[in-house]
């Protein structure tokens, strides 16, 4: 009988290499012999939010290396309107709020939660920043308590947003992860970091890995 994986995956909604990584991650979740958990830092929300104009252009250059890598598209619609935004800001704080409230509602959708706020933003070139622009997103997946819950915030949920990243760092320092988006498995008792560039390669890569191939 095969033993179940656990796996965390640590990302960051607004993060281009997270997006490179989703088909792989939305594979790992379909997984009869893995359950997947995933787990946002909040890299780019609260004080990690930053003015895009500053690294606009280095954006959309790392951005080509990962489409290139990835298959993922970034198109022009997110270049014009996401990056090149006047007064644009790369704030993860809404969509982090957002994947916090499903998973308190709808546990089993986050990835396809996730999904569809990085199709938005790299495909669609919608403003994720904006609670309105999010909120509606879960509307139109039928998740009516998340998106009442992103307009207006009560303080249970605040609390397991500050407890959900809390815990997602503390990961990330135990297992000397550098970034997101990582993947820390656990498989009879015995738990360790893998490297997040067999991401890349797509699922059969990390299902090897793990020892499910």
């Amino acid at each position: 009988m095969t033993q179940t994986v656990l796996l965390h995956y640590l990302f960051d909604p607004l993060c281009g290499w997270c997006y490179g990584a989703s088909e792989t991650i939305g594979a790992l979740a379909k997984h009869p012999d893995i359950e997947l958990k995933p787990q946002a830092t909040g890299l780019f929300a609260g004080s990690g939010a930053r003015p895009m104009k500053s690294f606009a252009a280095q954006a959309w250059a790392n951005d080509q290396r990962i489409a290139a890598l990835s298959g993922r598209q970034f198109s022009d619609a997110y270049r014009d309107k996401v990056l090149g935004a006047r007064d644009a800001l790369l704030d993860s704080t809404v969509a982090t709020l957002a994947a916090a409230a499903v998973a308190d509602t709808a546990p089993k959708r986050v990835i396809e939660v996730l999904s569809a706020i990085q199709a938005a933003r790299y495909v669609y070139g919608k403003d994720v920043t904006s609670a309105a622009v999010v909120a509606s997103l879960l509307e139109n997946l039928g998740l009516v308590d998340a998106s009442a819950r992103v307009l207006s915030p009560d303080a249970a949920l605040a609390e397991q947003l500050r407890d959900r990243t809390t815990k997602a760092r503390n990961l990330m320092e135990t297992y000397n992860m550098q970034g997101v988006p990582s993947l820390i498995a656990e498989v009879d008792g015995t738990s360790r970091g893998l490297d997040a560039s067999t991401l890349y390669s797509g699922p059969d890569t990390v299902l090897a890995a793990l020892g499910l191939a």
